[in-house]
Order: structure tokens, then C-alpha cells, then sequence
């Protein structure tokens, strides 16, 4: 073999060694989203805390991780991809770590947000390192192998936490986590290039804090909507900082040299068509990742086994449908099996709502598989698409916004969604027995975190068959919603995913 044969191979083998590494932290971050959703109410049963205090769990970690993506972008392209990626991933390692030793459920709540900054590091370096390495057909698949990983996290996170929750208790699940994040570590260690933007001038700290707060702000205000009420002057005052900080960051990005949001690129179609195509699975896909595990355990009664294999034909599409997906672009557009696969999911979402909640029963198997299907296509698609639409060099930037969008769009929605299914029931409640508008609220924010008995305590008027009842209605209700919102979305994506060329 020729020496430039030799280093073809040894070259090839390096950019493989990348690939699994970022690979591994795909896995890993579902890993955290699927499983603290499956060991809730264990989690509720050893730490205590409030309703509120229980939605931090899953939103700590999402706002922290959505609000920081754009700002580990440009650290990463301004620093050194390896170096944030490095970084990143050992605190989320050791952030894992501490959620397993967490003693109430405030520190695990501040855990979760820490272990969410650390993730959006390494999710940024490690995205941004990859687009550094493969180019052209090559970095489609890449992507497509990352997203494929990101699935085998969503199919098989809920029944490995299932079974390490039975079988050692909810805490290994953070352990494991930890160990698959030191392993992508050490890979990144060795085998990852360092590589940085030439042209980048620093962080732009008035436009992160600014975006940070905004979102931080807005989405505090969703969550406590429930309890309060959306005319609460609290929640008002919340929602209204958010949104006005958010104009002055747009603002501020304007003026900025070199801007973390470069706003000129929405003025390109497909640009915001990979946007829109970035927050759709939030609705259509990712809030029931968190939804139908509480269904499942905390109001039908499934052990956390059972939960982990009823959420496995959710998730179960992703570990081979992404890659399918990339190669159909050789025979379709990439706006037309997004927009299809968009629609499939939304059928399945209004197939979902037609199954009473109130037992755990098969009849769920069907038509969240075809959720999964539909929501598969477009998955193996986004990354790629991402990054195609800036140059090379501003990979970071692409990665950083297009992540922020999905993950931002997720936590929103998740608080979102919540809050309907919180007001949604306790209407349902309030027009049964109108002894106390306040309980009926309380006893809707326990059934919403799976807490059938606090929410009984609330309303012992109310009878148990009654609870579940309202919690089903409120459910279908929800689901028909999601599948209006999917529908809408998908046609959009049509319309700006099928304009033009790249950026």
C-alpha cells in the first residue's frame, strides 16, 4: 500500500472515529429527555416538590439547552469546535452525575439546567466539528447517521429506563448517561481536529444574555400560566418582558457586525422553511415523548417497563427511516417528503386521539407508530438541510440557530402543551362539580405530572373515574389540536421548502 493510499485509509478512519463520537452524543441526549420523563413520578415519589416544581425537570433542561445553542455556536466557531465540544460534553458528564446524587427536587431542577447548558456546548461543538469533516453527498449521511443516533436514544430510552428504574432505581439512569458521554469524550480527545472560524470576533455577550433572558422569561411565564391563569398580572408581566426583549435582541443583532442571528438570511424562502421544519416535530412528535409516558404510569397504572415498551413504537421509525429518508432525495424533493411525512404524522396524531385514555390497552401501537413514521422522514433531512443553507465556515452559526429553533420551539411547546392540557381538564372538572375553581385548577396541574392521588386530595368531591375522565377528554382534545397545527406546518413547508436553491 502507497503512503497516500495508507493515509487515505488512516484518514478515513479518523473521520469515521468523529463520526461515532458525535454519534454517541446523539444518543445521549435523548437519553436525558425520554428518561427523567419516564421516571417522573419516581422521582416526584423520592425528591416531593410542587407540579411546577416537577415540569422543571423536563424544562430546565430544554430551556437552558435551546436558549444557549446559538451562543456555543459562536463560541465554537470563535474558540475551537473540539475545544466547546470537549468542554461540553465532560460537564454534561459530570452534570449527570450530580443528578444522580441530587437530594430534593430544587437542586435537581438547577441540575438539569446546568446539564442542559453542557449539552448545547456539546451538541454545537460536535455538529459544528462534523460539518468540518465531510462535505457534498458524504455530509448528508453524516448527518443522517447522527439523526439515526438521536433515534436509537428516543426507541430505546424509555424501556432502558424502565428497566434500570426497576431494577436499581431511577438514579442509574443518569449514570448511564455519564458513561456514554465519557466515552464520546475520549473519542473527541483523540481523534477530532481543531478548527475555528477565521473571520469570527467574539461572542456577542449583549445579544445572549439578551436572548437567554427573552426566552427564559417567556417560557417561565407558559409554565406558570396553569396555576395562576393567563390573565394573572404575574404571567402577563412575564410573557410581555419576554417578547419585548426579544425585539431588542433582534435589534442588537441588526446593529452587531457579526451577529449571532444573521437576520438577513430569513430573507431567503428555503431559510425559513428549514426554520419552520426545525420546530414542526415539537408538536407533532416530541411533546408526546413527554406526555404518554405520565399517561401511561401515573394515570393508566403501567409499570415503568410496560411505559418504556409502549414508547418504543413511537420512536422505534427513527433508527432506520432518517437514513431511508436521505437517500429518497435522489428520487424526491427534500420539501416533498418532509411535507408527506409531516401529514402522515398528523393522521396519526388524530388515530391517537380517537384511543380512550384510563387503561393501558394496545390499540396506542398502531397509530403512534405511524407518528413515528411520519415524523422520521423529515428528522434525517433537518440537520443536513441546516447546514447547506451558510457557508462553511459559519457551520456553527447554521448549526447554532437551526438547533436553537427546534430545541427552543420544543421547550416552548412543551410548556405550551402542558398549560392546554392543565386548562383543558380543569375545564372539563370545573363543569362536573363547580365546588372551588381553585381545586378543580390544583387537581388539573397534578393530573397533567401523572399525580392521580394529589389530585384527589384537592378534590375529594370528585370521584376517581370522574379525574380520569376529564384527564381523557382534555387529551383528545389536545392530540386533534397538535394535528391541526402539523397540517398547517406541513402545507407551509411545501410552499418554502420547494423555493429555490440554497441560500
Amino acid at each position: 500500500m502507497t503512503d497516500i493510499a495508507l493515509a487515505t485509509e488512516r484518514s478515513s478512519i479518523r473521520k469515521l472515529l468523529v463520526l461515532f463520537a458525535v454519534c454517541l452524543t446523539a444518543v445521549a441526549m435523548p437519553l436525558t429527555f425520554t428518561g427523567p420523563a419516564v421516571a417522573l413520578p419516581a422521582i416526584g415519589h423520592t425528591l416531593g416538590g410542587s407540579p411546577i416544581a416537577l415540569n422543571w425537570v423536563t424544562n430546565a433542561f430544554m430551556l437552558t439547552f435551546g436558549s444557549s445553542l446559538m451562543a456555543t455556536g459562536s463560541l465554537a466557531d470563535t474558540y475551537g469546535r473540539k475545544r466547546v465540544f470537549l468542554i461540553g460534553i465532560l460537564s454534561f458528564a459530570l452534570a449527570s452525575l450530580g443528578l444522580a446524587a441530587a437530594t430534593n427536587i430544587l437542586w435537581f431542577d438547577l441540575m438539569r439546567a446546568l446539564q442542559g447548558l453542557a449539552a448545547a456546548a456539546a451538541f454545537s461543538g460536535g455538529m459544528a466539528s462534523l460539518a468540518q469533516e465531510f462535505d457534498g453527498p458524504s455530509r448528508i449521511r453524516a448527518f443522517s447517521f447522527v439523526g439515526t443516533s438521536f433515534g436509537i436514544g428516543l426507541a430505546f430510552g424509555p424501556i432502558t429506563s424502565g428497566l434500570l428504574i426497576e431494577a436499581f432505581g431511577w438514579p442509574t439512569i443518569f449514570y448511564l448517561v455519564a458513561a456514554v458521554a465519557l466515552i464520546s469524550c475520549g473519542l473527541g480527545a483523540f481523534y477530532l481536529r481543531e478548527s475555528r472560524d477565521p473571520e469570527a470576533s467574539g461572542l456577542d455577550w449583549p445579544g445572549a444574555l439578551s436572548f437567554t433572558t427573552a426566552l427564559s422569561l417567556f417560557t417561565y411565564g407558559v409554565l406558570l400560566a396553569p396555576q395562576n391563569g393567563w390573565s394573572d398580572g404575574w404571567v402577563m408581566c412575564l410573557l410581555a418582558a419576554g417578547i419585548a426583549i426579544f425585539i431588542g435582541f433582534c435589534f442588537l443583532q441588526q446593529r452587531s457586525r457579526r451577529p449571532m442571528l444573521d437576520l438577513s438570511l430569513f430573507r431567503y424562502p428555503r431559510f425559513v422553511g428549514v426554520q419552520l421544519l426545525a420546530a414542526a416535530p415539537a408538536y407533532a412528535f416530541v411533546v408526546l415523548l413527554i406526555l404518554l409516558p405520565v399517561r401511561f404510569i401515573g394515570i393508566e397504572g403501567a409499570s415503568e417497563v410496560m411505559a418504556g415498551r409502549l414508547m418504543i413504537a413511537l420512536s422505534a421509525p427513527l433508527l432506520v427511516l432518517p437514513i431511508a429518508a436521505g437517500f429518497m432525495t435522489r428520487l424526491f424533493r427534500p420539501a416533498t417528503i418532509c411535507g408527506v411525512g409531516l401529514l402522515i404524522a398528523a393522521g396519526g396524531l388524530v388515530w391517537l386521539s380517537q384511543v380512550p385514555a384510563g387503561g393501558v390497552t394496545l390499540a396506542v401501537l398502531a397509530p403512534m407508530a405511524m407518528i413515528g413514521i411520519g415524523i422520521s422522514l423529515p428528522w434525517g433531512l433537518m440537520d443536513g438541510l441546516a447546514v447547506s443553507v451558510v457557508p462553511t465556515e459559519r457551520a456553527g452559526m447554521a448549526t447554532g440557530i437551526f438547533s436553537t429553533t427546534r430545541v427552543a420551539g420544543e421547550g416552548i411547546a412543551l410548556a405550551a402543551v402542558s398549560a392546554v392540557l392543565s386548562a383543558l381538564t380543569s375545564s372539563y372538572l370545573s363543569a362536573k362539580d363547580t365546588v372551588s375553581a381553585a381545586g378543580t385548577a390544583d387537581a388539573a396541574q397534578s393530573l397533567v405530572t401523572g399525580d392521580i392521588s394529589g389530585a384527589a386530595m384537592n378534590v375529594p368531591w370528585i370521584d376517581h373515574a370522574t379525574l380520569i375522565q376529564g384527564y381523557a377528554s382534555a387529551f383528545e382534545v389536545l392530540l386533534l389540536i397538535l394535528a391541526a397545527i402539523t397540517v398547517l406546518t406541513a402545507f407551509v413547508i411545501f410552499v418554502f421548502l420547494g423555493k429555490g436553491a440554497e441560500a
